[in-house]
């Protein structure tokens, strides 16, 4: 099972730069939807094997991870969108950084689940912990939905600046260059504002999967799971990302249904022993996980319905910003 899912993910990302994206260009909104259904569609049709390889129980736990976690990224949308339009990232070159940002988050979220499920395996408690945690992470989101993140105010971004070189202007697609050092006049590699953003995107990355690995462990253990749902998640989100970075002001109360669902999958695991259930049924679950987020976006489209988008072309318009 784990060789057919790691076979795919290669396969995918393979026939995605290899075929699909071999050269640079803008990916515009009917590119970016069709890549997403793809994903989709192989998203759920994945659930299909894993009620063949296990059973209906484990599939409705896959359901619900996928959609958790899918709706849970929504948030690292809005950041990626911030640090493209801080760096000055041009639209032909932002599949290339999401393309290899993928790799990293295969291995960091592959880490991070290994730890967490073998955590979770010697010391079940664990759990309970995880589930305080979301309850409180989506009461602070409440209070914090409405704030803007500042992409200039990051200590990492000035650290990086400090220890690497970094030239003022993009090269191409490079994410490193070899250029004549202005004191020195010797041969220096340079890294490009194209690599800080991928830095940046992967720490990001990190931040959020602090929220939402968690969030899939109080729906499962099984680290086949809760890793699959992940990677299908986020491959169809970043293909998505091309379509939604035009329309994401129509989503603005978005984020308070998510602090919904965290504290909702948060208190899952002290409804259950309360209610004396061996766990929540996931059939519910996936359930109040839809009726949660259908209906954080009909009432972000309803109040958004008169909303126009910000900045001359669209609300994350590329500025140019000299990192």
């Amino acid at each position: 099972m784990w060789l057919l899912f790691l076979t795919l993910v290669i396969g995918l990302l393979a026939f995605d730069l290899g075929v699909l994206h071999k050269d640079d260009h803008e990916i515009g909104v009917a590119e970016s939807l069709r890549m997403s259904a793809m994903y989709i569609v192989l998203g759920l049709s994945f659930s299909g094997f894993i009620w063949w390889q296990m059973d209906a129980t484990a599939t409705a736990q896959y359901l619900t991870a996928f959609v958790v976690e899918k709706t849970l990224a929504m948030d690292n949308i809005f950041v990626i969108a911030l640090i493209f339009g801080f760096f000055a990232i041009p639209r032909e070159y932002e599949h290339r950084v999401l393309f290899w940002g993928i790799l990293g988050v295969i291995v960091l979220r592959g880490i991070m689940i290994g730890l967490g499920a073998t955590i979770v395996d010697q010391y079940h408690w664990v759990l309970y912990i995880f589930a305080a945690f979301l309850i409180l992470t989506g009461i602070k989101m409440l209070f914090v939905a409405d704030k803007e993140h500042k992409i200039e105010d990051n200590a990492l971004i000035r650290f990086l600046k400090r220890r690497l070189n970094v030239t003022e202007e993009l090269h191409g697609h490079d994410f490193f260059v070899k250029k004549p050092h202005p004191e020195t006049g010797r041969i220096t590699r340079y890294a490009t504002p194209l690599f800080l953003a991928l830095i940046m995107i992967e720490i990001a990355d990190l931040v959020f999967a602090v929220d939402s690995v968690p969030a899939v462990f109080t729906i499962t253990t099984d680290p086949y799971i809760v890793y699959t749902s992940n990677i299908f998640a986020i491959l169809g989100l970043r293909a998505l990302y091309f379509a939604l970075a035009a329309i994401l002001h129509r989503f603005a109360y978005l984020k308070y249904a998510l602090s919904v669902l965290l504290v909702f999958i948060g208190s899952k695991i002290f409804i259950a022993d309360a209610m004396g259930w061996e766990k929540f049924p996931p059939e519910w679950s996936l359930g109040i996980t839809f009726a949660i987020l259908g209906t954080g976006v009909i009432f972000s489209l309803w109040k958004t319905r008169k909303a126009a988008p910000e900045g001359p072309e669209a609300p994350l318009a590329q500025k140019s910003v000299t990192p």
